[in-house]
């Protein structure tokens, strides 16, 4: 069993609902805050936790705050986790910025306002911190994502991406925060569903920027999205890049899946109609490990040299395949084939099927899932005959002994050793097996 949660994005991702929803699930508030602290940026900033409802369902709504600030209203919140402005910068090309100057600052003001972190001091700023390894790892991992998304948005090396959905520090608290509680909970796997990015056009400082914003588009190009609910952006980089990161998409919560807990994390906007909040599922995956679960792979073939079969059958089995078998069929206009099948694990599945398509004729799998199987408890002995030693396979089945079968390879040596016909050794080595078991 391994430790995993479950993403369910129906109103979006962003870094603040991530927190809220592992709080809601059961991370401690006082040990992430604690783990926080590590992180120089929390000198200039505060962490505000605060229980609401959103769409009749409770939430725990996130927040960061610069030291002396109050916890933003819902307008500002809105603003300053949706409205984002690219803007060219002399030194580094673009960073992004919550809003454009509406009036001409003084230079110190000018100065702190241009205040930004590149990708290369946050990676240093992580790496030099108190936290653990595993919550270092991620959260690197979940910055190289974005990073790599805004350099290809903007045009400048990923280190050199300076930019306020990463910069400040809210989102380092939301990123860093989220590969804590992955570590604190022991997460091993992380399982997402297509993300609702949300529809329309946010209006920024400098006119109207189309959602999904440019940063969102570039992360989910390869991940399914989709827009429904108001006309707003649902799906911010920093949520779309923790999944890109870290998650497997799985269309519904997997089969395999036992969820032990729920959190709900608020985002800003207030609807009574839609529930503004992401749902996470936390548990456990109590299914069979991918070398328990076994699939058939079959080929219809009428057009193979029948001297083939035998070569790829070897590397077939060589390749961990449990069984190959082929049987005579008919198709269509009454062409004589066979239907070349293999039985293989979920680790040998792949490269079983690279063999097929590589080495036989045809040109397409069918890939059948076992989902039942009974087996027999078995086990290997060796019989010591006077022909010399034989392994041999023996079943069991509900304890008791159902089948006692020697190698075929073993039998064939001895008797080509002594010269003697191969039933013999075969005879005399279930002789020997059953005498040892009281079967005789």
């Amino acid at each position: 069993m391994a430790k995993a949660i479950y993403l369910d994005a129906f109103s979006g991702i962003s870094g603040n609902m991530l927190l809220g929803a592992f709080l809601a699930a059961g991370m401690p508030e006082a040990l992430l805050r604690k783990e926080l602290a590590k992180l120089p940026v929390m000198q200039e900033c505060e962490l505000h936790v605060t229980p609401v409802k959103k769409g009749g369902i409770a939430a725990l709504y996130v927040d960061v705050t610069c030291r002396g600030e109050q916890p933003a209203s819902a307008a500002e919140a809105l603003l300053k986790e949706h409205a984002h402005t690219f803007r060219p910068d002399p030194h580094l090309g673009f960073y992004s910025d919550m809003q454009a100057p509406a009036e001409e600052l003084h230079p110190k003001e000018e100065a702190q306002r241009h205040h930004h972190r590149t990708m290369a001091d946050i990676r240093q700023m992580i790496e030099s911190s108190e936290l653990t390894a595993g919550a270092k790892k991620k959260a690197i991992e979940i910055f190289d994502v974005l990073a790599e998304a805004e350099s290809s948005v903007h045009g400048v090396a990923k280190d050199d991406v300076a930019f306020h959905e990463v910069g400040a520090a809210d989102s380092i608290v939301d990123i860093c925060g989220t590969a804590i509680c992955l570590d604190a909970f022991g997460v091993e796997k992380v399982y997402a569903g297509a993300l609702n990015v949300g529809s329309g056009f946010v209006r920024c400082a400098h006119g109207m920027m189309p959602v999904p914003a440019p940063a969102v588009a570039e992360l989910t190009m390869d991940w399914p999205t989709y827009a429904k609910g108001p006309e707003r952006e649902l799906t911010t980089p920093t949520g779309a890049a923790v999944v890109l990161a870290l998650a497997e998409l799985s269309p519904a919560l997997p089969e395999t899946f036992q969820a032990t807990a729920i959190g709900y994390g608020a985002g800003t906007f207030d609807a009574e109609d839609w529930p503004n909040v992401l749902r996470l599922y936390f548990g456990e995956t109590v299914g069979k490990k991918v070398h328990d679960e076994k699939y058939i792979l079959a080929a219809n073939i009428d057009d193979m040299n029948p001297q083939i079969y035998g070569y790829v059958f070897d590397k077939l089995l060589d390749a961990g395949a449990l069984d190959v078998w082929v049987t005579p069929i008919y198709m269509k206009k009454n062409r004589p084939a066979e239907e070349l099948s293999v039985l293989v694990t979920g680790e040998t599945k792949d490269a079983c099927a690279k063999i097929l398509l590589r080495e036989t004729t045809t040109i397409g799998l069918r890939v059948t899932q076992v989902d039942n199987r009974i087996e027999c408890d078995r086990r290997t002995a060796q019989a010591e005959t006077k022909y010399g030693t034989v392994r041999v396979k023996i079943a069991a089945y509900e304890g008791e002994i159902v089948n006692i079968q020697p190698e075929f390879e073993d039998c064939k040596q001895r008797a080509e050793e002594h010269n003697v016909p191969w039933k013999r050794v075969h005879e005399a080595a279930i002789r020997e097996i059953s005498f040892r078991l009281g079967e005789a």
